[in-house]
């Protein structure tokens, strides 16, 4: 809502003259708003970091919010892969992990430990490879398991931080890795980043009800505040693993386990040799409502694709490595792939177009 050019609070008063107005929290208009007090306090006028903000950005080409509505989707696996794959095609890329109370990405890039340093042009990213760097507040923790305890303000400050202080140079793509929600951080990151161009945010789900419930919400968040929605992945989409990576075991009826796994592999070698290159899937998340693909029909978003549960790739975040390196994520870099050429195609971005500087 606005009034008087000014953005209005959903719950302020009828007549409310705005938050930046010199009169915010003091007309007789205020009175007995349940903002009044944060608005006849906060500083007015334009916000001069923002300035900054523009100023810093200038050099990214591209900048990509990756959300979720609901926790434990596999957001930050997504955005570490989707910068090791923007990387290994020769784009430079940056990181941005502003979960300020999960701070997972370090870890995920291989970066635990690792320390911001500061030079006379700022906050220098922490770099994995020449052409991909990270910033994380996981870098600025005394040890990895200290906990921030933050409000909304403080969270907010040190995002702001991150967009005016972080000497990038030049990115052809800057990966933003939100926490999961529709909070502050979400609508700081969305409203610092607003007059320097963001490209669109991808939303990343997984198959069942509980998940698309929440990632619906994501959806409408993006629409409300103008983001355009490039995508929505639908991630642990299915258990796929190789035949010969699975266990094997007998229960019985007590529950007791005996481990088959030499002796099914033994006959499967020797009865049924053409079946051991196959690969087993199993559905762990019930899709039968349609999954990411029947929501993103429903609410006309893209639907990029999906990315099986695959243990290579959970061992891949684990160790902080990229999963395009090798062929141990036989089935999900594929699937991962083909959705970043997706996303390339809904920029409208080449690889050629990038590093000839268009």
């Amino acid at each position: 809502m606005e009034n008087g050019g000014y953005e209005v609070p959903e719950n302020a008063n009828e007549h409310c003259p705005g938050p930046q107005s010199e009169l915010a929290g003091k007309s007789d208009d205020c009175a007995g708003c349940p903002n009044q007090e944060a608005c006849a306090t906060a500083p007015k006028g334009p916000d001069p970091d923002l300035v900054s903000i523009v100023e810093r950005m200038a050099t990214v080409k591209h900048k990509i919010l990756v959300l979720s509505g609901k926790g434990g989707v596999g957001k930050s696996t997504f955005s570490a892969q989707l910068s090791f794959a923007l990387a290994g095609m020769g784009f430079q890329v940056g990181l941005l992990d502003i979960d300020i109370c999960g701070p997972s990405i370090p870890k995920m890039l291989g970066l635990e430990g690792q320390e911001i340093h500061q030079s006379n042009l700022g906050w220098s990213p922490v770099y994995v490879e020449s052409n991909l760097g990270v910033m994380s507040i996981g870098f600025m923790l005394p040890n990895p398991d200290e906990a921030v305890i933050w409000r909304g303000p403080r969270k907010n400050g040190i995002i702001k931080q991150f967009l005016k202080d972080v000497y990038w140079g030049d990115l052809d793509f800057l990966v933003v890795d939100a926490p999961p929600g529709t909070s502050d951080e979400h609508i700081s990151i969305v409203q610092f980043l607003q007059a320097t161009g963001i490209d669109g945010a991808i939303i990343v789900t997984t198959p069942q009800q509980v998940s698309l419930i929440d990632v619906r919400k994501e959806v409408s968040f993006c629409k409300k505040v103008g983001l355009q929605v490039l995508g929505v992945v639908e991630n642990m989409s299915g258990l796929c693993q190789p035949l010969l990576d699975l266990k094997f075991l007998n229960v019985s009826e007590t529950g007791e386990q005996k481990d088959m796994t030499e002796w099914v592999i033994q006959n499967m070698r020797e009865k049924f040799p053409e079946i051991l290159n196959l690969v087993a899937f199993s559905e762990v998340f019930d899709s039968s409502a349609g999954g990411g693909a029947k929501m993103c029909t429903d609410m006309g978003v893209p639907f990029l694709g999906k990315v099986p549960l695959d243990p290579q790739l959970c061992k891949a975040a684990e160790e902080g490595r990229s999963c395009f390196d090798d062929n141990k994520c036989r089935v999900s870099a594929p699937a991962l792939k083909n959705i970043v050429e997706k996303m390339l195609s809904e920029l409208k971005v080449s690889k050629m177009e990038i590093m000839d500087g268009a």
